[in-house]
Parts: C-alpha cells; sequence; structure tokens
C-alpha cells in the first residue's frame, strides 16, 4: 500500500525506534482500515470476529499501557483512480488477463466490498462505545491521518500506508510490538530529508514514476533507484513543474540543464580542441616509456634512479588533462542516461496525472465539518453487551480485560480535581505494591480495595469450565499488536477483596501524591532497616544453617601449609595440636598462592 517498488526499503535506516513514553499523554490518529486489513492475515479463520478482538484490545493498550489519546479514522468515498486500481490488483492477483480489465466510467467509484463495509461498521461502534472519537474522511483515511498531524492537531499517525507521507504527514508509526523495550517503529519526516534529501514534492514525483495506490504502474521501465537519482537531480520547488515539461514532450527546453559542473570545463570556443596526452605504459603517467626507463617521473614516489614503479591493476591517471577528459565522459553520461529517463517519461500519455498530484497536495479538504475531538468515558454495561453478543465472552471476562483502560481513565480524572474518589463505583485507591520493572519500563503496582460485602460482583477470570470461547494463541509477528492486557492479581485481605494492576508512575505521582511520598518513605525505610539488620561478614564467621559452603570450607585439609618450618612439616598430621589447627582456621584459605590452595584442596 503506498508508494511502489518497496519504498518502505528505501526509508528503513532512517527509523527509529521509541520506547513506551513516546506516545503517553499525546494524540495519535489511526487508520482504521490499516488494522481491519491486517487482522485477515493474522487472525482470520482461527477465532470469532477476530476484526472486533483485535480493535478492543489494541484500543486498551493505546490508552492503558501506553498513555495515548487515539483518534480513529475510517475510510470515505474512494476516487475513481482508487477505484479503478483496486480493479487492478484484484486481476492481478487473482491471475486474470489485464486485457479484459473492465474500465469505471469517469467520475464513478467502486465501494469496497460488503464484508469489509460491515466489519468497519462494527469497529465503528465499538470504538463509540469506548469513548474514543472516530472521524470519516472524505477519501482516504491516511489523507486525513496526514492532515491532522501537520495541522498539529494529532502528534503522530499509525499507518503502514507510506501515502501519508505524500499527503503531508511529519510522524508516522508502522509498527507496534507492545511485548518490546522499544515498541514503536517511528519514521520522521525530518529523519527522511536530512537522511535521504527528498522532500515531500519530491517524493510525489517519485510515486508518480514508479506507481502508486492511484496508478499501479508509473512510467514503465523506471525502477524506485533511477527515480531517486533522476528526482535529486532538481530542487523540491520545481521537481512537479520540470516532469509537466518532460510529459509535454518538451526536451529541447530541459536540454540546458543536464550540464553539470560545466564552468569547470572550458567549452570548444574558449580553448582548441586538446590532442591526447601520451602516458608511460610502465607507470601510466604522462610522458613516453624511455624518458621514465633512467629516471623516475615526478608523479612516482621512487626515490631511486631505477626508473618508474610499475602502476597496479586497475590504475588511472589523476593528471589534469586526465581528470578533465573523465569529466567529460562523465558529464556525456549523465545527458545520455538523463536524456533516456526523459524519452521514457515523454513516452507515457497522460504523465504527470495532475489529479493524483493534486490529491496528494491536499488541493481539497480531507474532512467536512470542525475537527472536535474529545474521548468520553466507556459504557461499560454496553460493552459487556456487546461483547457477549459478537465473541460470547463471559462478562467478568470482558470487565477483566477493560479494568486497565478504566483505571488509567479514573487516575487522569483524579489528577484533574474530579469529585469521584471510588472507580467505577466500587473500587478506592488502596496502596502501592511495589515498583515493577518490565521491558525495561517502571510501573507502580497498585492495590484497589474493594468491601467484601460486595465481593460476589468482584472481576475474576471465567473458569476452564466456562462457556467462554477459548482461543487459540497463533505463531505470527502479528500476534504482538494483539497482546492482551495481562491478567489482574486478585486476592483477599482483612475481609476485603483487592485487585493489582500496573499504572504510570507519573500518572499515579500527579493523582495520588500524598499515597506516593508515603510509599517512597516507607520503602527508604524498609532499606535502611535491613542495611543494619545485616551482619558484618568475618573470616571465621560460620556459615549460617541452609546456605552451601563453599568447596575450600568444606573440605579441609590438615596438612601443614608449605611456607611452614620444616620440623613441624615432619611431625606429621598426628602431632598437630589444636591450637595450631585454630590459628590455621583463623587465617582465610583465600590470602594462600593459587598453588598453595590447589595442594590444600586435591593433595
Amino acid at each position: 500500500m503506498g508508494v511502489a517498488g518497496n519504498f518502505w526499503d528505501l526509508l528503513k535506516p532512517y527509523a527509529r525506534s521509541e520506547g513506551f513514553d513516546f506516545l503517553r499523554n499525546k494524540r495519535v490518529a489511526v487508520d482504521l482500515s490499516y488494522w481491519i486489513v491486517q487482522q485477515e492475515t493474522a487472525l482470520k479463520g482461527q477465532i470469532r470476529n477476530p476484526h472486533i478482538r483485535l480493535i478492543f484490545f489494541r484500543t486498551i493498550n493505546l490508552l492503558s499501557k501506553f498513555g495515548a489519546f487515539p483518534v480513529f479514522v475510517s475510510d470515505g468515498t474512494a476516487s475513481p483512480l482508487k477505484s479503478q486500481a483496486r480493479i487492478a490488483r484484484f486481476f492481478r492477483t487473482s491471475g486474470i488477463d489485464l486485457s479484459s480489465l473492465p474500465v469505471a466510467k469517469d467520475g464513478i467509484s467502486i465501494e469496497r466490498n460488503k464484508e469489509f463495509q460491515k466489519c468497519e461498521k462494527e469497529c465503528v461502534e465499538l470504538l463509540e462505545l469506548l469513548g474514543v472519537p472516530v472521524l470519516k474522511a472524505k477519501g482516504e483515511a491516511e489523507a486525513l491521518c496526514a492532515q491532522l498531524n501537520r495541522e498539529g492537531l494529532v502528534d503522530a499517525c499509525i499507518t503502514s500506508d507510506s501515502d501519508a507521507f505524500l499527503f503531508g504527514a511529519n510522524c508516522v508509526i508502522k509498527n507496534m510490538q507492545p511485548n518490546s523495550n522499544e515498541p514503536f517503529e517511528c519514521y520522521h519526516m525530518l529523519d527522511i530529508e536530512s537522511g535521504l534529501g527528498l522532500r515531500r514534492n519530491q517524493l510525489i514525483a517519485i510515486s508518480l514514476l514508479v506507481g502508486n495506490d492511484h496508478n499501479l504502474t508509473g512510467v514503465p521501465g523506471i525502477g524506485l533507484e533511477t527515480a531517486c537519482r533522476f528526482v535529486k537531480s532538481f530542487s523540491d520547488d520545481e521537481i512537479l513543474y520540470r516532469l509537466q515539461e518532460i510529459g509535454g514532450g518538451d526536451l529541447q527546453a530541459f536540454q540546458p540543464d543536464f550540464n553539470l559542473d560545466s564552468s569547470s570545463i572550458p567549452s570548444s570556443d574558449e580553448s582548441p580542441r586538446k590532442t591526447k596526452v601520451p602516458h608511460c605504459s610502465v607507470c601510466g603517467h604522462p610522458g613516453s616509456k624511455k624518458a621514465h626507463l633512467k629516471f623516475a617521473c615526478h608523479y612516482c614516489s621512487s626515490t631511486t634512479n631505477e626508473g618508474c614503479i610499475q602502476k597496479p591493476l586497475g590504475f588511472k591517471c589523476n593528471c589534469s588533462p586526465c581528470d578533465m577528459n573523465n569529466k567529460e565522459k562523465e558529464q556525456k553520461r549523465n545527458e545520455n542516461w538523463k536524456l533516456k529517463v526523459c524519452r521514457k517519461i515523454a513516452s507515457e500519455q497522460n504523465f504527470p496525472n495532475n489529479e493524483i498530484t493534486e490529491m496528494y497536495l491536499n488541493k481539497q479538504q480531507q474532512y467536512d465539518g470542525d475537527y472536535h475531538l474529545s474521548w468520553g468515558n466507556p459504557k461499560t454495561d454496553m460493552i459487556v453487551d456487546y461483547l457477549a453478543y459478537y465473541q460470547h465472552w463471559e462478562p467478568s471476562y470482558t470487565r477483566q480485560r477493560m479494568f486497565p483502560m478504566l483505571s488509567t481513565i479514573f487516575l487522569r480524572d483524579v489528577a484533574s480535581n474530579s469529585k469521584d474518589q471510588l472507580l467505577g463505583g466500587q473500587y478506592e485507591f488502596d496502596s502501592i505494591q511495589r515498583v515493577k520493572t518490565k521491558f525495561g519500563h517502571q510501573v507502580y503496582v497498585i492495590n484497589w480495595k474493594k468491601p467484601s460485602r460486595e465481593k460476589s460482583n468482584v472481576i475474576c477470570m471465567p473458569s476452564e469450565d466456562s462457556d467462554t470461547e477459548q482461543e487459540p494463541v497463533i505463531a505470527d509477528e502479528s500476534t504482538d499488536l494483539l497482546d492482551e492486557p495481562g491478567a489482574l492479581q486478585i486476592h483477599d485481605k482483612d475481609e476485603c477483596s483487592f485487585l493489582s494492576t500496573e499504572e504510570d508512575m507519573v500518572l499515579v505521582q500527579n493523582a495520588f501524591p500524598e499515597k506516593v511520598s508515603q510509599f517512597l518513605r516507607d520503602k527508604e525505610l524498609k532499606e535502611s532497616k535491613s542495611r543494619r539488620k545485616r551482619p558484618m561478614k568475618s573470616a571465621n564467621s560460620e556459615s549460617p544453617r541452609g546456605v552451601q559452603l563453599s568447596i575450600t570450607n568444606f573440605y579441609r585439609s590438615s596438612k601443614v601449609p608449605s611456607h611452614e618450618a620444616p620440623g613441624e612439616k615432619e611431625a606429621g598430621c598426628s602431632k598437630i595440636s589444636a591450637d595450631t589447627s585454630v590459628e590455621r582456621d583463623k587465617e582465610p584459605i583465600r590470602n594462600y598462592s593459587k598453588s598453595v590452595r590447589r595442594k590444600l584442596l586435591f593433595d
């Protein structure tokens, strides 16, 4: 999807890997059709309604795990050009002869298939129940995502369609991997400009040459590498105008621009035709072989009088006449190469298509109405009923999976001075259990308390005997994107039920600063007590019970060390007194040399 010719591979070296906090408290536009299509290769045919499951869990992850504010964008009516391209793509993948391709009438668009429209409608219903804003574009969803990003209404776009850069997006997230230290594969337009030297108009020109979603073929015979090289020879401001000239067959107007560094090469009017300078067949430098036999030329580095040095294989002379000749040849090669490219472009009918160019430049508004982006509270009971109908999930299972999202929204409300101090009207913030590090990211483990008299309504996992459909785990790269929120930890204490969730540390600090301060004080006090109670290790101290001894302490040798007096050594082991044994034990065995320790262990 997007620019043809493996365009993403061209951008891959300039991708950034961003961490967990990259989207925290930021707005992000999501191409809804990208996620719906993605589930077809990951889960279709494996579980019930995979598109609903995918949207549910990914939205919860964006809201809770990454702390983002997602805005979903759905496709509108496709342009007639894209409708025709969809038909051509279908014929191509089906192996049908493209000569029988039906031609759509001018101005008539072909809608997506009814199955996709049904999936999209169900996903929009679920997102609205989750309280997430959904916008419907007039045309392409990635175009509206890029427009929101370009106008500063969102901070990034989540899409795999490279057309987003052509529509003006500044930051595109192509891949998400929740179970990773750096879960986002992010592309910034500034990195592409500085690395490739290509700006927006130049990218549009490349898409016109190699093909895109609106014209699959582009210009026959021009690949991505050729297109990049050709486009870089023009500035971003003039490239589209130059393509118009070449497409109209005006090659004469383009001819003067072929000169590369012509100022350094004198024209034929300024100097007479140059004669070829003879070069030595031994060293390859200017001069004859006979003149170089006795004395080395000044180009050679030899200090002897034995003549020039034999030139290595593949040697090229860098003298002034040769350098000038090489520049002339290189210039002619560039002129001939560009002329061939221009002829291919001029032979293509209706190139460039002005309708495609104006579409990429956003000449038309992509959304009708005001961009009113607001995030509401999820309608929990309706979501439970919705997923029970479509997914056959138990209410307890749905409520449990939603709890991380509900707790994140609750902490945000408390931080904004909300009067509601109960999560879902049932749970209250009890304490911070501990600090947890997961994939290099630190979070607080929070205990939420609920009185035991309401224990019958507590969130719990469905049992193994439940009628809930057990969905298989699929070994596919896309399953990382379908990562479910971790199961809640449930425990009872002092006639109360507790749920444990993982929350962002900054969010908890803003919502409950007193609780965080108390937790840090208790943690410091506990660490100081453990340091005071920790016994000092001594050389002759006995190992505590249950701790395995080292091999040197376990196998004590009764032999006298070699540095003792000869008389004592001859007396034998039977004459060693108890006092001598005690004195030897007081001296750490690790103070002996390596050879002595080896004798004590194995003799």
